[in-house]
Order: structure tokens, then C-alpha cells, then sequence
């Protein structure tokens, strides 16, 4: 099977009623997690990229995994994404590498810190509309500024800083033509989320329904979706680690999200805490282990175990084998088509 366009993804999605992960990568192990977890779950996957990543394995290296990925797990429908993407050359550099889909995040300037006004955010999304939808690659887009920072981008301060407008979300859809829409709800990038379990206050799901109910047939995405479990807090404490205590995105609360639109969930530090909680595991209880196989293996099982949760929590476990894929040439159709008309 080969790559596949994260419209598709989404698009079937959305018929089941389900999300689905979209799992940050940097290296081998983490991409092996994925798809040991895609396998026994039975579940189609977004594995995705930041220019922090791509810079960090090397584009050729990233993309070559994710071929052999591809390669050995043939039953899984499998998206390459690139993750807040800062420029149109951003995103050119990924369509031309072969990514299946990109992120154009004009929510910021080209700094990657700076918040821009709308009608920037307009014009370069639409570039990358123009310009990826003739390849037949998905585009996702964001609305309003999500709170921390993570791989150097963001805009810093708390979640609440630039809350999407739903009004301006749909006005945004409708002058861009994107596929996805990011939006922010409260969420924030990192590990460091929240102060105290999330509540209305904290985090305005209300806000996501109304955008919903505006865009019924846009496809929603929620980044700075981890949970930050406690018990992978404790794992890292345990062994040596000073996290302070903090809280994440519920599930519950993303599953509420689920059923108003969400089909796209962003999902990174959770598995950093995985990996970081086994290695410290190993090294604090065998100090003579220096094989880096002896560690990366339980970690890279640590990994896996949470991405199988999120799998099954997010409704896509069991969905990877209902659809045929579409080619990218196809999709490119469709979009001529659905423009021409």
C-alpha cells in the first residue's frame, strides 16, 4: 500500500465517526512503535514530522524509514505529515520529498513565535493550497495560536493567549480551501499544560462545538492533545527524573471532541515520557548496560503500549483495513474537479 493522503484518512474518519492519532516521530524506534501499534490495533495512522524533526534525522533518512514502514507493513494506511510548517518552502520541501500532507501554519509568522494577522494567514495557506492540492496532498491550516512551545515553535504563554474565533474559522475555511483546520481551544504545546486538571475554564470545548456547528464538514484537529498520564510522570520521578507535577489534554475531553468534528489528534508527549521513563528504568536499575539496544528496546515497547491506548481511546483501532487507498494522482483529480466546478 502505498503513502497515503491524509484527506482520505479523515475522510473515512469522519464517515465512522471516529479520530485518528497523529503521532510525532524523530528516529527508527519511534516510527517502529507507530506501526507495531497500528498493526495490533488495526488502525490507519498520521505519522508526523517537524522541521525540528526533519532537521534532527535528516529528510532522506525520515523518509526512507517511513518507506520501509510502509514496506513491511503493507495492511496499514499510512500518512507522512508535515508537522507546523512555517513557510510555503516549508511545505514545498515536503511535497517534494514525498510527504502525503502538510501542515501551513500562518497562525505565526515565518518565525515560527511571532502571531500574524489574518489576511497573512489567508495568503500563504492558500499558496500551499494551490500548490499541494495539485500533487494531490492534503493541507491542514490553523486558526488562532495554540499556548507553549515545543521543537522551537510556538507562541508561548498559556492556551488561552489566542482562542479561535468561530466566525473567523469558518471565514478562514472558506478563503483557503484547506482540508484540516487547527484550532485552539486551550490546549498548549508540551508537557507542561496545565496547572491543575483542565475544566471549562481552562479548556473551551464549548468553542470547539460552535466551530463545528459552523463547519460541519471541515475536518477538526486538536494539537497539544497529550494526557500527560500521571503514571508516566512517576515512572521518570522514580527513576531519578524532576518533572513538577502537571496535567494534560483528558480523554474524555477529546473524545467529546471526537464526536463534534475532531478527526485529527496530535499526540507527542506522552510517548517522550514513555521512552524517557524506560530508559531511565534501565540505566537505574542495570548501571552496567551500556548497549544502546538493552534500553531503546523498552523503550521503544513503552512507546507502543501508549500509542495502542490512544489507537483504541480515539475509535481508529480496527478501522485499517475498510477502505481501498487512493492515489495521490487520484486525489489531485478530485480536487481539479471539485475547483473546476
Amino acid at each position: 500500500m502505498p503513502l497515503v493522503s491524509m484527506r482520505q484518512l479523515l475522510d473515512e474518519a469522519a464517515k465512522g465517526g471516529y479520530g485518528v492519532g497523529a503521532f510525532n516521530v524523530n528516529n527508527m524506534e519511534q516510527i517502529q512503535s507507530i506501526m507495531e501499534a497500528a498493526r495490533e490495533t488495526k488502525s490507519p495512522v498520521i505519522v508526523q514530522a517537524s522541521r525540528g524533526a526533519r532537521s534532527y534525522s535528516q529528510d532522506k533518512f525520515l523518509y526512507h524509514l517511513m518507506l520501509a514502514a510502509n514496506e513491511l507493513y503493507p495492511e496499514i494506511p499510512l500518512v507522512l505529515h508535515q508537522d507546523h510548517g512555517n513557510s510555503v518552502a516549508t511545505c514545498k520541501s515536503a511535497i517534494d520529498l514525498g510527504f502525503t500532507s502538510v501542515m501551513m501554519d500562518g497562525s505565526l509568522m515565518e518565525d515560527g513565535k511571532t502571531p500574524s494577522c489574518f489576511e497573512y494567514n489567508v495568503k500563504v495557506t492558500r499558496e500551499v493550497v494551490e500548490l499541494a492540492h495539485a500533487k494531490g496532498v492534503t493541507v491542514e491550516g490553523e486558526i488562532g495560536c495554540l499556548g507553549g512551545i515545543e521543537d522551537g515553535h510556538g507562541a508561548g504563554g498559556d492556551g488561552l493567549s489566542h482562542l479561535t474565533d468561530p466566525a473567523q474559522a469558518a471565514e478562514f475555511v472558506a478563503q483557503t480551501g484547506i482540508d484540516a483546520l487547527a484550532i485552539a481551544i486551550g490546549t498548549s504545546h508540551g508537557a507542561y499544560k496545565f496547572s491543575s486538571k483542565p475544566t471549562g475554564e481552562t479548556l473551551k470545548m464549548d468553542t470547539l462545538i460552535a466551530i463545528h456547528k459552523l463547519l460541519p464538514n471541515t475536518h477538526l484537529v486538536m494539537h497539544g492533545s497529550s494526557s500527560v498520564p500521571k503514571d508516566l510522570q512517576d515512572v521518570i520521578n522514580q527513576f531519578g527524573g524532576k518533572l513538577k507535577p502537571t496535567w494534560g489534554v483528558p480523554v474524555e475531553e477529546i473524545q467529546l471532541g471526537i464526536k463534534n468534528g475532531v478527526r485529527k489528534i496530535n499526540v507527542d508527549t506522552d510517548n517522550r515520557l514513555a521512552i524517557t521513563g524506560a530508559i531511565r528504568k534501565v540505566f537505574a536499575e542495570k548501571p552496567e548496560e551500556f548497549d544502546p539496544r538493552g534500553y531503546m528496546k523498552p523503550a521503544r515497547d513503552a512507546m507502543k503500549k501508549v500509542v495502542a491506548l490512544r489507537m483504541t481511546q480515539f475509535g481508529q483501532a480496527g478501522h485499517a483495513g475498510d477502505y481501498k487507498p487512493v492515489s495521490l494522482s487520484e486525489m489531485a483529480a478530485r480536487y481539479a474537479q471539485k475547483s473546476a466546478a
